[in-house]
């Protein structure tokens, strides 16, 4: 028997790093979680994979903590013009109820945290990471000078 080891550090896809980082965790959770990821393929991590993969393995490690006797797990995101958001929802208890700390990476990426009471009960955290310019994707930018 052979098992496949994908590195989340080397993603192009949030969808596939946040998949990979989740993966193992769930297995090894003591009470049975039911995952639903609903991330378009086609968006990109937001910023450097490593950090990325950091920040979601400690949001997530926060969550399951909540949900110590099993439940649900929703991870979502958008993109938009200015910031790609992911979302990571439970039916655990309400915010006020759990204990909550902000990653040193999600500094680290540039990204805020916004949490939130779920109206269908359980919380949500929602990680918005700024969208990268393009110059900064780049790995050299150019100044063109005319010639007066």
């Amino acid at each position: 028997m052979s098992h496949l080891s994908i590195d989340p550090g080397a993603s192009v896809s949030l969808a596939l790093l946040v998949e990979t980082v989740t993966a193992p965790m769930l297995m090894a959770h003591p009470a049975p979680v039911c995952l639903e990821v609903d991330i378009d393929p086609s968006i990109p991590v937001p910023a450097d994979p490593a950090l990325t993969t950091r920040v979601v393995r400690s949001i997530a490690s926060q969550v399951l903590a909540e949900l110590d006797a099993g439940g649900d797990l929703m991870i979502t995101a958008c993109q938009t013009d200015s910031a790609v958001e992911l979302e990571i929802a439970d039916d655990g208890p309400d915010i006020d109820k759990r204990s909550r700390s902000i990653p040193i990476a999600v500094a680290e990426a540039g990204a805020k945290l916004n949490w939130q009471n779920c109206p269908q009960g359980g919380a949500a955290v929602t990680i918005v990471f700024p969208q990268r310019s393009a110059a900064s994707q780049k790995p050299e930018t150019r100044s063109i000078r005319r010639a007066a």
